[in-house]
């Protein structure tokens, strides 16, 4: 039954990143046909976003009221129903609607699953849960274009999406007597507890908790924005074409998705600080060719070892809750864990925006070393805190 479950929550995960980078695919497709500016897709990831938010923050009063379980099976069908939205859209406010439910879906079983994860499960399988991630977020965009190919419309890709989604409803509603649901174990005692949810306040002033908060918050937003601005560094300031550009920051994602797969069997020799630590120095070294005065191939080089670094540290951080925090407290920790990744990827890439257009594109490596610096001084000082 274990195995069972882990493989239902496998399938959870990939199912949670196919809708990812839906957006993205279809969008060219989409603004021309409302009539709206190509910015207005940065509206919806907004909604989101925001929908994220708040649902991470109330995750850790749902799942102990409901259960993993339940929780999981509502995100996800929430999610599903959003999906069925966008695809019977045919205006921008419907589009913004929808988002609604997308956003809320999508936080409350972030948060809840990984939780669930991290009580339950060795390391090695977070490791691979979140490359399972990025399989989907990789199969979205490859649905979109099947769809968009064939003429069926975006709408068809959508829709694919979304009968995916429900299908995973009606599974995880089948597998709700496999989910512990509400029982927290206290490794004290060794006894099955309820504690009661925390309040914001309370969270923030446990201790470590504004540290992870900040570390978390810092490492999404190296990851997004290397993500968005990587192949605008490549073309402006190292002059390599568009095409080129595009296919070596893609290697960020492609290091990111090995990088986990392989992060899950080195877990095996060392723990969650170690793999922390150790990905913060790939980055660095990743981030410190990309300052070096060389060319494309060595740009290439610095992208795929610093999604190679990003590989073991979300899932670290998360897997390493409950034995920094407790048990009783992981389920509220992971929330606004989930809630500061959510802000950090809406903030921080924009902000490097404003500072390429003002001064220039070529500081991208500065600005991702000041972050990784500080995720670092973050990641040291909770360890020392929760010791």
């Amino acid at each position: 039954m274990v195995q069972l479950l882990l493989v239902i929550i496998y399938l959870s995960f990939i199912s949670l990143g196919l809708p990812d980078s839906l957006l993205g695919s279809a969008w060219p497709t989409i603004y021309p046909e409302f009539g709206v500016p190509l910015s207005y897709a940065s509206i919806i990831y907004i909604i989101i976003s925001m929908g994220t938010v708040i649902s991470s923050l109330q995750s850790d009063r749902l799942t102990r009221r409901f259960g993993t379980g339940i929780v999981t099976a509502v995100s996800v069908g929430m999610t599903a129903a959003a999906l069925f939205g966008f695809s019977i859209s045919h205006s921008f406010l419907a589009l913004c609607l929808w988002s609604i439910p997308y956003g809320l879906g999508a936080g409350g079983v972030d948060a809840s699953l990984n939780n669930y994860v991290a009580l339950h499960y060795e390391s090695r399988h977070m490791s691979w849960l979140h490359c399972m991630w990025g399989v989907g977020a990789t199969l979205g965009p490859y649905v979109m274009s099947y769809a968009l190919t064939r003429n069926m419309g975006w709408n068809a890709g959508y829709r694919i999406i979304a009968v995916l989604q429900i299908l995973l409803t009606v599974i995880l509603v089948f597998s709700l007597r496999l989910w512990k649901g509400r029982i927290v174990t206290d490794s004290d005692t060794e006894n099955e507890v309820t504690a009661k949810a925390l309040t914001l306040r309370e969270i923030v002033q446990i201790p470590g908790a504004k540290e992870v908060m900040l570390c978390f918050f810092c490492y999404c937003a190296v990851e997004q924005t290397t993500s968005l601005w990587a192949s605008s560094y490549l073309t402006l300031y190292k002059g390599i074409e568009p095409e080129a550009a595009a296919g070596f920051a893609s290697m960020f994602f492609i290091g990111i998705t090995i990088g986990r797969a392989v992060s899950g069997f080195i877990t095996m020799r060392l723990n969650d600080v170690q793999m922390i630590r150790l990905g913060e120095v790939i980055v660095g070294i990743g981030v410190i060719i990309l300052l070096l005065p060389m060319g494309g191939t060595a740009s290439l080089v610095g992208f795929i070892l610093i999604g190679l670094g990003c590989a073991p540290i979300y899932p670290c951080i998360i897997h390493s809750t409950p034995a920094h925090f407790g048990a009783d407290r992981s389920q509220a920790i992971i929330g606004v864990q989930m809630a500061s990744a959510y802000i950090g990827n809406c903030l921080m890439p924009p902000v490097f925006g404003l500072i390429a257009n003002h001064i220039s594109v070529a500081l991208l490596p500065v600005y991702l070393i000041v972050l990784l610096i500080l995720m670092a001084v973050m990641h040291e000082r909770l360890t020392i805190k929760t010791q």
